[in-house]
């Protein structure tokens, strides 16, 4: 796929926030930003992400056939050091700068990318925390989760334990098995409320952090769910010492040569946005 590199949208400009969104979502562990990518902007990259994870999704079992995270999405990562086209858009420093300033902090890493496109008929999402993944001594970091299409309702939109951020690590919560009914339960003991952000518009964004609760319900349309993930953590976090083999799987894969209790800044880590 050929894109004039010259000819793409500039995504650096920045968004003003609206002081009631940083609250919620400190508050909450989550919050929308409508329109941080104006959707005409996003058109061509959008176009080589979804030509990226067809060239790299490779042969997919048949739905029935698959594990509960096989069901959930065709995951791609690190898709900035494939393509250009990705690059720009990862590296965009007006999520960045976004990302930045709803965690209160002066610059942002880059952790990893990930597209997450969910098939029609693809399975839901179960609780979960996406830093029970990640060997990051830090609480300051926040996944931005972009639809690259139009989303309607039925096909899967995240939900959000609001309030769960403020606890921490929950233990193991991996994508993995019938775990939905026991985190259902957990959820309803804490008493969160769990909104969900039902129909969202081609380059809205929703932001969570690392220890926000979340899950995703079935796309039960027979659309493709293309949406794609940036994570960031704040400048400064450390390694932490890998306690379970998915943080050593990931140290090994996002933080190549981390050293615990050193800085998370490996080459794959670049700073995105620092306040001026």
């Amino acid at each position: 796929m050929s894109t004039a590199i010259d000819s793409l949208p500039c995504l650096d400009s920045p968004y003003t926030l609206d002081p009631g969104k940083v609250a919620q979502f400190q508050r909450d562990g989550h919050a929308l930003i409508e329109g941080l990518c104006a959707p005409e902007d996003l058109t061509e990259y959008a176009a080589a992400i979804a030509h990226a994870v067809d060239v790299r999704k490779g042969d997919l079992l048949p739905m029935e056939q698959r594990d509960t995270y096989g069901k959930a999405f065709i995951q791609i990562m690190n898709l900035w050091r494939e393509e250009e086209v990705i690059r720009r858009y990862v590296f965009a420093k007006r999520f960045a700068r976004a990302a930045a300033e709803l965690m209160g902090v002066p610059a942002v890493r880059l952790y990893h990318d990930q597209a997450l496109f969910k098939e029609g008929g693809g399975g839901a999402t179960p609780w979960h925390q996406d830093q029970h993944y990640w060997p990051l001594d830090t609480d300051r970091t926040v996944t931005l989760w972009m639809p690259l299409i139009d989303l309607t309702p039925e096909m899967g939109s995240m939900t959000f334990a609001s309030g769960s951020h403020t606890e921490g690590y929950f233990g193991d919560s991996a994508i993995e098995g019938n775990t939905m009914g026991h985190w259902e339960a957990f959820v309803k003991e804490r008493g969160w409320a769990t909104p969900t952000y039902g129909a969202l518009r081609a380059g809205d964004a929703t932001f969570h952090t690392g220890w926000t609760l979340h899950c995703a319900p079935e796309n039960t349309s027979t659309a493709m769910r293309a949406v794609m993930t940036i994570i960031y953590y704040a400048d400064g976090a450390l390694v932490k010492a890998p306690d379970s083999k998915y943080r050593q799987a990931d140290l090994d894969a996002w933080i190549p040569g981390g050293i615990p209790g050193q800085p998370a800044a490996s080459p794959l880590n670049p700073i995105l946005y620092a306040k001026e």
